[in-house]
């Protein structure tokens, strides 16, 4: 985990993987409550597991490391 807390809101820096593939998205810095909103009422994510198994954000990833 070494590292991870510094890409979590201070709420969430001490918490278990488990409990932060559950957070919501709100709780990774940068992402605000809006915008949290904004990616569950078009793709349905409202954790951080749905953000990080999206198939689209899965896609856009694969091709981007493709390009390199």
């Amino acid at each position: 985990m070494a590292g991870l807390s510094s890409k979590f809101d201070k709420a969430y820096e001490d918490k278990s993987i488990e409990e932060l593939a559950k957070a919501p998205v709100g709780a990774l810095q940068g992402v605000s409550d809006d915008d949290a909103q904004k990616l569950q009422d078009a793709l349905g994510i409202k954790t951080i597991k749905d953000l990080g198994t999206n198939k689209y954000f899965l896609w856009a990833q694969a091709i981007a490391k493709l390009a390199e």
